[in-house]
């Protein structure tokens, strides 16, 4: 008799069963599973292991939980059970917002670091869908009953505003705005060195990793690549190497500012996934080392949103402040804290950019740049 760890609020277990041939024969089992269809990634079958989803099968019948570094031979059968949550079990979470922006249409939330936007494996009701179906019953269901009201959203430790829709119709015209790419939205990160030269433009066309499906890449003009757009300038640049640079994004795709500004030899600061640590063994101040390694998650944050209201018309235009998981490498750096609180301007037209970004609206091919995701950075 097998012993399943708890279930999640609303979860299931589908069992699934994998025997070793030949061709996976002496390679570690995380590495396996991540080639099974209802796995697909390296990082999925980690979180399985480590949850104890995962059984090996002996001569006896008797099923044991298997560690990632267990070696698979040929012959032997896993037992898989992949959790999920049915689409008619989506609960409230019982969890604080910071709500920068609210009316009959419209929830603009100052999302927090470590939280999730939409429930998927191994987030299956702590999400940020979760807290607003908590906070209101008021969502548009027009796209994806899973993602009510979601028109954008932002990586799990990427904080900043967000919009979420309260009705279809709000959903379709905002989610419009961001097609068309009329939507105002600026980042500030701190990277490590300085970009080259102080402001400019990094385009390139981006798909999935293809070893490590947790990553974007570079490639290209390759099929299902997707043309990114962002454009940058440099605020501040502290004694110890690092910057701060402000970022508008033009397209909207999968860890778009993360890959471009990593690919320039100038990562976020604290994003291990784009090889951030070793760049932070590498400075010389202990206490500066000490505070980033510290750090729950990469220094990036989205601080403006703008759009046109779907009911009222004008253009509404949000700014954050920052985070205060955020403020002590801030502060260490010396780096502006800007107005520090929260603000909302509505105006009749778009007014135009406190600074002169760029617009570039064609690949270099030509091509149209395409719809954008629904992710930003």
């Amino acid at each position: 008799m097998i012993e399943l760890p708890p279930r999640l609020p609303g979860e299931e277990f589908h069992p699934h069963r994998l025997t070793i041939d030949e061709t996976a024969h002496g390679k570690r089992i995380d590495k396996v599973l991540a080639s099974v269809e209802v796995i697909a990634t390296r990082s999925q079958a980690s979180r399985l292991l480590a949850r104890g989803l995962i059984f090996l099968v002996g001569a006896d019948g008797q099923a044991q939980p298997v560690k990632p570094s267990h070696i698979v031979k040929i012959g032997e059968e896993f037992q898989i059970h992949v959790p999920f949550i049915p689409k008619e079990t989506l609960v409230p979470y019982d969890f604080p917002l910071e709500i920068a922006f609210e009316d009959a249409d419209l929830i603009v939330v100052d999302k927090p670091a470590g939280l999730v936007v939409h429930p998927a494996y191994g987030h299956a009701q702590d999400t940020l869908v979760n807290a607003l179906l908590n906070h209101t019953k008021e969502l548009s269901q027009g796209f994806d009953e899973m993602r009510p009201g979601l028109i954008h959203r932002l990586d799990k430790d990427t904080s900043g505003l967000i919009v979420v829709a309260k009705n279809e119709i709000a959903q379709r015209k905002v989610a419009l705005q961001f097609q068309n790419k009329i939507t105002h939205r600026i980042y500030r990160a701190v990277i490590f060195g300085e970009m080259k030269p102080s402001s400019g433009t990094v385009t390139s066309y981006l798909q999935r990793h293809p070893d490590d499906r947790r990553r974007s890449t570079s490639v290209g003009e390759v099929p299902g690549a997707k043309f990114a757009i962002t454009h940058y300038r440099t605020l501040e640049t502290h004694a110890s190497g690092l910057s701060l640079v402000e970022l508008k994004l033009e397209t909207g795709r999968t860890h778009q500012i993360r890959v471009h500004v990593k690919e320039a030899g100038h990562p976020v600061v604290g994003d291990v996934t784009y090889g951030a640590d070793g760049r932070t063994n590498g400075l010389k101040s202990v206490a500066l080392r000490k505070l980033i390694t510290s750090m729950p998650r990469f220094a990036l944050h989205a601080f403006e949103l703008g759009f046109y209201h779907p009911s009222a018309g004008d253009f509404i235009r949000l700014k954050s402040k920052w985070p205060s998981d955020l403020r002590p490498l801030i502060d260490h750096c010396g780096f502006p804290t800007f107005d520090d609180t929260r603000v909302v301007e509505r105006f009749e037209k778009r007014p135009a950019d406190e600074y002169a970004w760029p617009l570039i609206r064609r690949s270099p091919a030509g091509a149209q740049i395409g719809q954008d995701e629904d992710t930003d950075a």
